[in-house]
């Protein structure tokens, strides 16, 4: 958590533009003509958090960084508008089961090992009702990221220099995102691929599933 505190006062990590994901995650929901109740599972400085409030749902926000949270409370109150912003881990969720119609969580869980990937996934199973829409993201092992710093397990890497010294990386193929999302009914899996600003080649996998 103190690492995040820091790197959520980079600018690079305090952006206030959406995610082009969420955006189109929110036209999606939008579709189903009813108040949906979203949860942004380690919502940063707020920039997908915002935006989902500002297009009339039901936003909830969780992160463990005080940084974070403050950032997307002040965001929201320049904005005038209203989100539930909880501080809590992503391995012990504090809301009861079923409780969201969607939850978003993006750039968020390959930074740990494998079991904890595991518990996250199960506990937001656990918060989806029954139909629920969850889109997520994971790092690929096409990344330029991939084998760079400390081996700490299989496919997970704990940088050693750059923005995210000292946080875990975990990066995955398409068949260890099948098995991790066993419980729900994937309905797209996609890679996401660019060169960054820096000339750097990220590659991601985007996934959305319902329950």
């Amino acid at each position: 958590m103190i690492e995040w505190n820091q790197i959520l006062r980079e600018e690079w990590y305090s952006s206030e533009k959406p995610d082009e994901l969420v955006v189109n995650f929110a036209t999606s929901l939008r579709k189903q003509n009813k108040k949906t109740r979203v949860l942004d599972l380690g919502c940063g400085a707020g920039r997908n958090l915002v935006y989902m409030a500002s297009q009339g749902f039901e936003a909830h926000g969780l992160d463990t960084s005080e940084t974070g949270l403050n950032s997307t409370k002040e965001r929201l109150r320049k904005r005038d508008l209203k989100a539930y912003i909880a501080k809590g881990d992503v391995h012990l969720l504090p809301y009861r089961d079923t409780y969201f119609d969607a939850v978003m969580c993006l750039f968020v869980i390959y930074h740990q090992k494998l079991a904890g990937i595991q518990v996250t996934i199960s506990e937001i199973h656990r918060v989806l009702r029954k139909r629920g829409v969850l889109i997520i993201n994971f790092q690929s092992k096409q990344s330029h990221m991939y084998g760079k710093g400390t081996k700490v397990e299989r496919d997970t890497f704990i940088q050693q220099a750059g923005p995210e010294k000292g946080i875990p990386h975990h990066f995955s193929d398409k068949q260890e995102i099948t098995r991790l999302l066993k419980d729900f009914q994937t309905t797209n899996v996609k890679l996401r691929e660019r060169k960054s600003d820096d000339g750097y080649f990220e590659s991601r996998w985007i996934v959305t599933a319902t329950t």
